[in-house]
């Protein structure tokens, strides 16, 4: 059993680094509702700009979404002429989503200050932090990772 001042360092950790989250996700979310999208809106048309067409069904997981909420979030994208759904040449249960044009004009226009916006929050930190701080949520969280594999 860890000691109790484990214990407690641990729980702070897990405290500032949720504040630490919500605080940087409320700041980058309120810069994506200037253009009309929720966040999960623009992870889609995101991932999707980047990666290029992708099926329906594999989109959640890489977006870290739950499937049953990808229909809904495709169907508003598509309503905004922002995607469409493709069939899938050569498996007839898949479909694909793919960014359309006003898409891909839309994330052009995004992104660039998006990524400003990111850095501008970690601008605090000096590179070497940024390397250090990346490597130990990493380590954390594939730690986290096998904790949930082993139960």
């Amino acid at each position: 059993m860890a000691n109790t001042k484990n214990i407690e360092e641990s729980l702070k950790f897990f405290i500032v680094l949720s504040r630490a989250h919500r605080a940087f996700n409320d700041v980058v979310n309120k810069h994506i509702s200037t253009f009309n999208l929720n966040p999960t809106e623009f992870a889609v048309l995101e991932l999707l700009y980047h990666k290029g067409p992708q099926p329906l069904q594999q989109i959640g997981g890489k977006i870290l979404l739950a499937s049953g909420s990808i229909t809904y979030v495709v169907d508003k994208l598509e309503q905004k002429g922002l995607l469409e759904r493709r069939a899938c040449p050569n498996d007839r249960r898949v479909t694909h989503a793919q960014i359309t044009e006003k898409g891909q004009q839309l994330i052009q226009e995004i992104f660039p200050t998006h990524q400003e916006k990111i850095d501008e929050i970690v601008s605090v930190l000096t590179d070497e932090e940024k390397n250090l701080v990346t490597e130990l949520l990493k380590k954390v969280g594939f730690h986290a990772n096998d904790i949930m594999k082993g139960e």
